[in-house]
This record gives C-alpha cells, sequence and structure tokens, in this order.
C-alpha cells in the first residue's frame, strides 16, 4: 500500500463512536510528566544564549567576536564561530513552557492540543531562538502531531491539520540542524511513539471487543425475557381457561350433558387461541433476514390488542367469571408494543382471577386520557384456589413490560376486599 493510499485509508476509516474513553491515572501521569519535561527542557536550552558555528571551506574567515582553534591532534585546523544571542524576554520564556504544557490534554483534546503547540512554536521562533529550544519545540511538535494522528475523532480534519504543519515546518525555520547529538532523537522518538501507538491501539481494540461482547449478552438476556413473558402470557391464560372449563365439565357431565358440551366448546375454542398466538410466537423466533419465511404458511393472527378485549372478555365468561368491560375516551391509534401491552395486562389480571378466585366478579377499565392509557382490573374477590404450578411470573413480567414504554404498574389487594390491577403508559397525543 503507498504512502497516499495508506492516507486515504485512514482518513475514511470509522472514527470512535460516542465519547472518548475516560483516561487513566497512569495515563495522565505521562502526559503531565511528558508535558512538564519538555516545558522545563524548553527553558533551560532557551536560556543557554550562545552557540558555536563550526565554519567550513578553505578560504573561509573567521568573524568576531571569538574564534576557537582545533585541538592540536587534529590533522587539519577547524576554525569555529560562539555566537551570544541577546538576553530572553519573560514573554519569550512564557512562550517557550506554552509550547510543550499543551501536551498534558494530547488525547482528551488532541487537534486542540496540536495547534496550540504549533501556534507557540512559530511564536517563540518570531524572535532570536537558541538551537536548543528549537530542538525540544521540534520533539514536542512531532508528539502533538502524534496525538491529532492517533486520538482525534475527526480524521479528515486531523490530516488537514498534519499537512498543514508540515507546510510550516518548511517555510518557517522550526525544523534544527541535524548533527550527531539529535540523530538519536530523532530516531528514538517516532518509534517510541509508533510502539505506544500500537499498545494504544491493541487497548482499545480489546475494550472494544469486551464492550460488544457485554452488549450481545445483554441483548440475548433481554431477548430471552421478552420470549418468557410472552409464552408464559399465551400459555398461562388460554391452560388456565381450559382447565377451569375442562372441570366445569366433569362437573356436569352426567347431569347437565348441554352445559358440559358448552364447556368442552369452550375448552376447544381456548385451546385454538392458544396454538394460533403459540405459532405467531414460534413464527417471529423462526424468521431469518434472508431466504424464505418459515413462518409464512402458517395463517398467523396478528398481535392482539385493545380491540381485541370483547373476544378477551366473552371467553372468560363462558369460563363461568362474570366480566364487566368499560372504556371511556375516545380511542387513539397506539403503537403495537402499547397495544400488546395493555391488553397483556388485561389478560394476566383475568388469568390471575380465574386461577385463584373462584366465584369473583371483575371490572376492567380502559380509559384514553390525554398522554396516557390507563387500565384497571379489579376483583370482588372470592374463595381462594390452591396456587398451580408456574406461578410467579405473571405478574413480573408486565412490570418488565411496560417499563419498555415507560409505563407503571401497581397491585394490591383493595381496602374492601379482592385485588386491583392498575397500569398507566404513557402516548403520545395525536
Amino acid at each position: 500500500m503507498s504512502t497516499r493510499d495508506a492516507l486515504v485509508h485512514w482518513t475514511r476509516r470509522p472514527a470512535p463512536a460516542g465519547e472518548l474513553p475516560r483516561l487513566s491515572r497512569p495515563s495522565w501521569a505521562f502526559d503531565a510528566v511528558i508535558a512538564l519535561v519538555l516545558a522545563v527542557w524548553t527553558v533551560i536550552g532557551e536560556l543557554n544564549r550562545s552557540y558555536v558555528e563550526v565554519q567550513t571551506g578553505p578560504d573561509i574567515a573567521v568573524p568576531p567576536p571569538v574564534r576557537i582553534p582545533s585541538p592540536p591532534t587534529a590533522p587539519h585546523p577547524v576554525p569555529a564561530v560562539e555566537h551570544v544571542l541577546p538576553p530572553a524576554e519573560p514573554w519569550e520564556l512564557l512562550v517557550a513552557v506554552l509550547t510543550a504544557l499543551p501536551l498534558l490534554v494530547r488525547r482528551r483534546y488532541p487537534l486542540a492540543a496540536y495547534w496550540a503547540v504549533m501556534g507557540a512554536t512559530l511564536l517563540l521562533h518570531r524572535g532570536a531562538v537558541a538551537a536548543d529550544a528549537t530542538t525540544v519545540t521540534f520533539a514536542s511538535g512531532l508528539i502533538a502531531a502524534y496525538g491529532a494522528a492517533v486520538y482525534s475523532p475527526h480524521r479528515k480534519a486531523a490530516a488537514a491539520s498534519l499537512l498543514a504543519g508540515a507546510a510550516l515546518y518548511a517555510v518557517f525555520p522550526l525544523v534544527p540542524d541535524v548533527d550527531k547529538g539529535l540523530v538519536p532523537v530523532l530516531v528514538l522518538l517516532p518509534v517510541g511513539l509508533a510502539a505506544h501507538g500500537i499498545h494504544t491501539w491493541r487497548a482499545r481494540t480489546r475494550t472494544l471487543q469486551e464492550a460488544q461482547q457485554a452488549a450481545l449478552r445483554r441483548a440475548v438476556e433481554q431477548e430471552r425475557a421478552r420470549i418468557a413473558r410472552e409464552l408464559h402470557d399465551v400459555v398461562t391464560h388460554n391452560v388456565s381457561m381450559m382447565t377451569i372449563q375442562a372441570g366445569a365439565a366433569r362437573k356436569v357431565l352426567d347431569t347437565a350433558p348441554d352445559q358440559a358440551r358448552e364447556a368442552m366448546l369452550a375448552v376447544e375454542a381456548a385451546g385454538r387461541s392458544a396454538m394460533s398466538e403459540l405459532r405467531h410466537v414460534m413464527g417471529l423466533l423462526t424468521m431469518t433476514s434472508d431466504g424464505p419465511d418459515p413462518a409464512a404458511g402458517a395463517d398467523l393472527a396478528p398481535q392482539p390488542g385493545l380491540d381485541r378485549l370483547p373476544e378477551l372478555a366473552e371467553r372468560v365468561r363462558d369460563g363461568g367469571v362474570p366480566v364487566e368491560l368499560t372504556v371511556r375516551g375516545t380511542p387513539a391509534a397506539l403503537p403495537g408494543g402499547v397495544d400488546l401491552a395493555a391488553y397483556r395486562v388485561v389478560q394476566e389480571a383475568l388469568t390471575n382471577t380465574v386461577r385463584h378466585a373462584s366465584g369473583a366478579t371483575v371490572s376492567v377499565l380502559v380509559e384514553h386520557a390525554p398522554g396516557e392509557l390507563r387500565v384497571e382490573v379489579t376483583d370482588s374477590g372470592g374463595r381462594a384456589r390452591p396456587p398451580g404450578p408456574g406461578g410467579g411470573r405473571g405478574l413480573a413480567g408486565l412490570h418488565e413490560r411496560l417499563a419498555l414504554y415507560g409505563g407503571t404498574l401497581h397491585t394490591g389487594p383493595r381496602p374492601g376486599g379482592g385485588f386491583r390491577v392498575r397500569a398507566v403508559i404513557p402516548v403520545e397525543g395525536p
């Protein structure tokens, strides 16, 4: 891959989602040490106002102020000149500190830190800058550029900033003279930055993978809970009705065959309803995004909603439990999930009455109020039946279902006897 292709790939790769990760204390400490050391080093280099320039060429005349002879052991004497700059002014020392201090936030605000370092470096070089200070500011610029390239989520802006910085280094005298003392810095600093970048990339990749695995586990757990709620609501109600009707048919089979026949018809209807809803749930579970739909020929009924409450109440009446259904307000179009949740509230409350309060009468109230839907199911109490197996999950499932839509569920005994289930679900206005 060429340099151009690598740059294009880097600028087009996805940016990190969400906020930048919080830095650990060791990372903050490392950046603070780097910023402090480079700032102090820049100030010390700026205070060193003298430097030696070696003159080359056979006819070079050495100007004043000082001529430094070569060592007597040298085969050819090399003339050199010591230059002395004017004393550093206070503003120059302050700007020298600012050429490295922004590195403290190079990971949190990479582009801002990069341009702060570049701006301070340009301002410092407007005056007479010592050679040692130029060397340190060059190192600070490399670290700031590395931070912008690695940590900035704005790829195109970072690429443009790096190209602009390279142009500034080419136009202005910001690059130090390369001598033997600077070669280790120019070699080891990029190597160290590259190694640190690889380590950071691996750490980010590992963190992202762990976050994705945790999100996947949560999604699986939520889907399992949703399936368990659906199966509970579908099976429990219809099986409870079938059990009650079969028991009633058994008791009157010899004395009232007509009533027994009606009870068995109710059992058959409840069984058909249960099978229809189970096919619907299983069809949703087996659907895939590609290929033929395995549930296409299953004759699936739509998910029930409040429009099917009269049918639900009639089935419970056929089981011998008087049910009064009242609807107040103007019914509005509800989201499918809210409509199903309200239906399940009534279904679960009626199921509990059938299973645990023999002989009770039930009142169902559905009220369409501005901004919310209210569902209340109350019963008068009755002879308590022994609890059957598998109880205890229905109301907990309703709490979880309603919480998905911001709704609340209140359940408990009534002061005058009986039991009340009341749900409030917020809905958007027309």
